[in-house]
């Protein structure tokens, strides 16, 4: 009878792990030495306004407590999804300059950044990548917002 308990209580846990797994294989990043190995930018069109900035404005904010407020020009590519404009906006709020296409003085450090914002399991899962650091996190969305729903994720590169 106790074998029977054991093998329900590890079947009751499979779920938990399988979403864990899940979750850390999503946020996990491609490691990469040059622009073209960052992920390419997708945010899903039905997240509300609110949801998008209050998601930019928190990961940006992490952001700049890894490579520094405003000291750089961000390379984002150009989207008119509502988080792509809100993560835009965020990263000028910071004192960024943004580039979409343009071309930068020879001088000028740039930072390319990917995102990526994608449903999962009733919350939002939101990662920013760069050549140096990625950052992920989930939140659970609402009408009027988004709070976030985990710990900040961070991995280092180089």
């Amino acid at each position: 009878m106790s074998i029977l308990f054991s093998v329900r209580r590890a079947l009751n846990q499979i779920p938990g792990l399988a979403a864990t797994c899940t979750l850390t294989i999503l946020l996990s990043g491609c490691q990469s030495i040059d622009t073209e190995g960052l992920v390419a930018s997708n945010a899903p069109p039905e997240i509300s306004g609110p949801a998008a900035s209050a998601i930019a404005g928190d990961m940006v904010s992490r952001l700049a407590e890894q490579i520094g407020p405003g000291k750089a020009t961000v390379a984002l590519k150009a989207d008119t999804s509502p988080f792509g404009q809100a993560l835009e906006a965020a990263l000028k709020g910071w004192g960024y300059a943004v580039v979409t296409d343009q071309k930068t003085d020879n001088g000028t450090t740039v930072v390319p950044l990917a995102y990526v914002i994608m449903p999962f399991d009733g919350q939002v899962l939101a990662r920013l990548s760069t050549n140096s650091v990625e950052l992920g996190r989930a939140y659970t969305v609402t009408s009027t917002g988004a709070t976030p729903a985990s710990a900040l994720s961070l991995m280092r590169r180089g």
